[in-house]
């Protein structure tokens, strides 16, 4: 299964940067095999807030999410994924968030992970590949 963290969704929304939001459209109009993560859908929403200066809404940001729940596979975290994390931040020095979405994609069978904000260097002891798309 594919997913992308939530740089992804909101450069697909943001005109601010033409060539990031044209690759980000992309590559969520085309992803096969989709997965939307919990943590994804909650940081979308929060962050889609500072889009309202280029006139982009809340209720677009609602709509839009309640597209992607039909279109991906909504990957809902159980208590093991704290645990993940927990090892993920001591063994990788990831950040408490970056470790959740890791342990997140672990726990849904997620094998690429599109993302700007990590590097690789996890795929070894995760099986989870991060692509950036940018």
């Amino acid at each position: 299964m594919n997913a992308v963290d939530t740089n992804v969704l909101i450069y697909a929304r943001d005109p601010r940067d033409s060539v990031k939001q044209q690759r980000a459209r992309a590559l969520t109009a085309n992803l096969t095999d989709g997965a939307l993560l919990w943590q994804v859908a909650c940081e979308f929403i929060a962050a889609s807030r500072k889009l309202t200066t280029v006139g982009y809404t809340q209720a677009q940001a609602w709509g839009e999410l309640e597209q992607l729940r039909v279109l991906w596979k909504l990957i809902v975290p159980s208590e093991n994924v704290f645990v993940r994390a927990e090892k993920l931040t001591a063994n990788h020095n990831l950040s408490f968030w970056d470790a959740m979405i890791i342990a997140a994609c672990m726990e849904g069978s997620i094998t690429h992970l599109y993302t700007e904000d990590f590097d690789n260097s996890v795929k070894h002891a995760t099986g989870v590949e991060i692509v950036n798309p940018f």
